[in-house]
């Protein structure tokens, strides 16, 4: 039966909170070391230190995670903070696989993480999954998804998303074993003999005709039906009676996400600034020729989403009892939603009960799982639960 434990540290002292996390675990698993540690932490500590004194403390160095802009668990959340969940598990294999320089070579990267995957040799785990962090600030990441699946021939399920740095969105990075790397992707292999859940949504439509995209330069989105993009952004603010500035658009973006048509729900992009040119900085690509839509969305809406990510997931486990969850969403939606964040976070503890959850807010969620749309996206909710 597998076994877990959600740890969470409020210590600003990177060594001590390792410990204090690594002392956890071993004494939920009375004394037996995890097999695998999931961490996310706060861009104040000093990653090395805390991933050092987790690793002596926890037994374990089959450690996989990321810098985060907001730590959480079923039963606490805050910024500052280390969240993290161990696992014990007979029914579980892990390995821990790195990609350097997803920024510039994103096949590569990819090729690097599966090195390590043993699932692709070993026909003796029915399901094959993979957290994946990645360093959405170094581009690239829906090439990222592409290129993973790829490698591993369409049968590993991934989930996970951007790593984040407390919304400063400056430096962000990826933990394997003891250390931290930028410009790279990190991968925790889950190997289980069990069905493993996936669930995603984002609970945001469309509030205006569509626009093709006339022109942009991976992230940076430079026209709209021909015209620089900012025009398009300032029409529908009009249009829509919402206040715009072109120097301070922050407030108006986390409202008024882009929204990529396609086969399923859209996929959501967050604007994150205007350049002199009038082309619109956003989260991750934008593909040229594509048809957008300005979205919408409510808070209730965003609670019923991660309530519909959470059921979904748990439902993929076929009748398995959860053990633990990892849920994800974007900085974003806990920036606009504010105190009512919370809400979201205990609809989906509510649905998990008596199983917790370990989690953070990234830049950019990543899900690839059948039944559900899939590649990199942002304010979406994604959950992954472990059966027991």
């Amino acid at each position: 039966m597998t076994q877990t434990h959600i740890a969470f540290s409020q210590t600003v002292d990177s060594a001590r909170a390792g410990a204090e996390l690594g002392r956890s675990i071993r004494g939920a698993f009375a004394g037996a070391p995890a097999h695998a540690v999931v961490v996310f932490a706060s861009a104040v500590h000093d990653y090395p230190k805390l991933l050092e004194a987790l690793a002596e403390h926890a037994g374990t160095r089959v450690i996989a995670g990321a810098s985060s802009a907001g730590e959480f668990t079923d039963k606490d959340r805050g910024e500052g903070r280390v969240s993290a969940l161990a696992i014990r598990s007979p029914e579980m294999k892990f390995s821990v696989g790195l990609g350097q320089g997803v920024g510039t070579d994103p096949a590569d990267a990819a090729r690097q993480t599966v090195e390590a995957f043993a699932g692709i040799q070993d026909a003796g785990y029915a399901y094959r999954n993979a957290l994946v962090m990645t360093d959405a600030l170094a581009g690239h990441a829906d090439a990222l998804v592409e290129q993973l699946t790829v490698r591993t021939g369409g049968n590993y399920r991934f989930f996970g998303g951007g790593a984040g740095d407390d919304g400063r969105f400056q430096t962000t990075h990826v933990f394997v074993g003891t250390r931290a790397y930028t410009n790279a992707v990190a991968a925790l292999e889950i190997l289980s003999r069990k069905p493993v859940g996936i669930g995603v949504a984002h609970g945001w439509e469309p509030a205006g005709e569509g626009l093709r995209v006339t022109e942009a330069r991976g992230a940076q989105l430079v026209s709209l039906n021909g015209a620089p993009a900012v025009e398009a952004f300032e029409a529908h603010a009009r249009q829509s009676g919402q206040k715009f500035d072109r120097k301070d658009p922050l407030p108006f973006f986390l409202h008024n996400v882009i929204g990529i048509r396609g086969d399923g729900p859209h996929r959501l992009r967050v604007p994150l600034a205007v350049a002199a040119d009038g082309s619109v900085m956003c989260a991750a690509n934008v593909p040229e020729g594509t048809i957008v839509h300005f979205m919408k969305t409510s808070n209730a809406s965003a609670v019923q989403a991660a309530r519909h990510a959470t059921q979904a997931a748990i439902d993929a486990l076929a009748g398995e009892t959860p053990a633990a969850a990892l849920v994800f969403d974007c900085v974003a939606t806990r920036l606009r939603m504010g105190r009512e964040f919370e809400d979201e976070l205990q609809a989906c503890a509510n649905l998990l009960a008596p199983a917790g959850f370990v989690g953070c807010n990234t830049y950019g969620q990543i899900a690839r799982a059948e039944g559900q749309f899939s590649g990199f996206h942002n304010c979406t909710a994604v959950v992954c639960v472990l059966p027991s």
